[in-house]
């Protein structure tokens, strides 16, 4: 990646952003909502199913259960705590799915793209082939929804050194493809204009699952990670995420512990409840103008 993209800015010596009402933290809350292939095509650089070319049953199930049953789980938890989300979205389920995409859009849920497929991976993709991906994401969108589209974050966390420049040249707003702030952040991209909103793969369920950890332990990262933003964000407003998929927090013995940190953080005043697009919006309109201008002095300074 180049590293002009993203020009470096310690986050202490930077304006202070101040979010709406003072708040000092904006939380967005992401469900994956994912479809997988039961036999997918082959893909260049990575084999999405451990038992090909044979269906992974036990792979398909799991998350199969997440769109039929977890999700429904998820739907009610963030029903009962009032919490707005922008879902990290599969293309296709809310093709597959209507009944997804109705429960979704009855929540004014934002819809960010995460590619057609979570076993279509974007590594060596050509230009065209991304772009194109890119294109029906919006399409789909925009035909369902009768929206357009604002923030892109690739399959499987699988961008390329072309995604961002394209991302911005299709029409998208944000990116959730990096993970190197705890502020939204200007990318300087070759058209358009493009913001990185910090997600997680610190409070990613999914990257938990893998190494063995239970949701408890979840739940007490999450208070601990919060209690440190908060503190922080009384001098310079934090974004917290939370990236969480249906089919394991979905789960029966999981939910509660999920619940339980979400409500620790709704306690604490000064907790801005947040969908992507309105954190970028805020940060453009009242706090982007002052990092240009830090940008641009820090630039000449160093020459």
């Amino acid at each position: 990646m180049d590293p002009a993209l993203v020009p470096y800015s310690p986050i202490i010596r930077r304006p202070a952003l101040r979010w709406p009402n003072d708040a000092r933290v904006a939380l967005w809350v992401v469900p994956n909502i994912e479809h997988y292939e039961y036999l997918p095509k082959y893909v260049r650089v990575r084999d999405p199913w451990p038992r090909s070319p044979h269906p992974d049953v036990l792979g398909y199930g799991a998350r199969d259960y997440g769109n039929r049953v977890g999700l429904w789980r998820m739907f009610q938890l963030t029903d009962d705590l009032n919490i707005p989300c922008t879902v990290s979205l599969s293309m296709t389920v809310i093709q597959h799915f209507p009944a997804i995409l109705e429960a979704m859009e009855k929540r004014n849920w934002e819809l960010m793209s995460h590619g057609i497929y979570n076993t279509r991976y974007h590594w060596n993709f050509t230009l065209e082939e991304e772009r194109a991906a890119m294109l029906e994401s919006r399409d789909i969108h925009r035909r369902l929804t009768g929206r357009e589209q604002k923030g892109w974050f690739s399959p499987a966390i699988t961008n390329t050194l072309n995604t961002f420049d394209l991302a911005a040249e299709c029409g998208y707003t944000y990116t959730a493809d990096l993970y190197h702030d705890d502020q939204p952040f200007p990318l300087r991209v070759k058209t358009g204009d493009l913001v990185s909103l910090p997600y997680t793969v610190e409070l990613n369920d999914v990257l938990l699952h893998r190494r063995g950890e239970e949701a408890e332990e979840f739940a007490r990262q999450i208070r601990d990670y919060f209690d440190t933003v908060y503190a922080e964000g009384a001098q310079q407003g934090r974004v917290m995420c939370i990236a969480l998929h249906p089919y394991w927090v979905g789960q029966p013995h999981r939910i509660r512990a999920v619940r339980s940190a979400l409500e620790y953080i709704l306690a604490h005043p000064g907790v801005w409840l947040a969908r992507g697009s309105e954190i970028v919006d805020w940060f453009n309109t009242h706090h982007r103008p002052a990092v240009e201008a830090h940008l641009a002095a820090r630039e000449a300074a160093h020459g």
